[in-house]
């Protein structure tokens, strides 16, 4: 399910659309409504300290959640990509016919996840998770048959338990892509960057002089946002893990 943060430059422009508009409206519609002396002036720049520091720091927090994130995806693409390789090794252990399977299996299956990473059609995305499913299914049934037909065979077993491992990476991986900063995270982010934007446009000593300065602060933060979003969105962003490894050894099982 696509959300807002998903497409980063419509992030950036409603962002700096909003912030603009609540600076602009601190600085015309409050000021009408009470003018500014200089005893208040100073406390107002000790809370527009505060509120800008707090500002800051949480989208500083934000932005190291977004890539804690996307460094947790790329170790997962790697991780699969060593899984998937080694299982490939080790279908040397079945017998001949099971290990031709399981190896053609493994060479569509790798496929199927560098698609995962580089797709961004919903319904694409939707045929691939199915296809993937099947191809899971496939490959635990081509190795727990001959590990069923020799229960003691050592061998076999380390063939079925490099395939538990190409599964769960795959589960990991699927997990770590739907790990995003909360919906809840975003709104305060927001919430209180028009709050500080307000109060900078209502200390603004003059409106005509100062208008072109007052976009300053929602230009910043709206580009922010836009790399946090970017960052986070796992699809819709240009940040984006490349699955380089995978294509590595698709091209190298394919050489093979």
């Amino acid at each position: 399910m696509e959300i807002a943060t998903d497409f980063p430059l419509f992030v950036f422009v409603l962002s700096f659309f909003v912030l603009s508009l609540s600076a602009l409206a601190g600085a015309s519609f409050l000021r009408k409504q009470r003018q500014l002396d200089e005893e208040k002036r100073q406390d107002l720049g000790v809370i527009m300290a505060a509120t800008l520091t707090l500002l800051g720091l949480i989208i500083g927090f934000s932005f190291s959640m977004a890539m804690s994130r996307y460094d947790l995806r790329k170790n997962y693409e790697a991780a699969e990509t060593n899984q998937i390789g080694t299982e490939y090794v080790r279908a040397d252990l079945l017998p001949a016919s099971d290990a031709a399977k399981v190896r053609a299996l493994l060479r569509d299956y790798l496929d199927q996840r560098v698609l995962f990473y580089l797709s961004r059609d919903e319904q694409q995305i939707r045929q691939i998770n199915a296809r993937t499913a099947q191809l899971q299914t496939e490959l635990w049934s081509a190795v727990s048959a001959p590990a069923a037909a020799q229960p003691t065979f050592l061998t076999v077993a380390l063939a079925v338990s490099g395939m538990n491992d190409v599964l769960n990476s795959q589960a990991y991986t699927q997990a770590a892509w739907l790990n995003r900063i909360p919906i809840a995270a975003w709104v305060m982010m927001a919430a209180i960057a028009i709050f500080c934007n307000v109060l900078v446009g209502y200390g603004a000593r003059k409106v005509k002089v100062e208008g072109i300065l007052l976009l300053i602060l929602p230009l910043v933060v709206a580009i922010a946002f836009f790399l946090i979003a970017d960052i986070d969105s796992p699809r819709g962003g240009v940040i984006r893990v490349n699955p380089q490894n995978l294509v590595s050894l698709a091209e190298s099982l394919r050489a093979h």
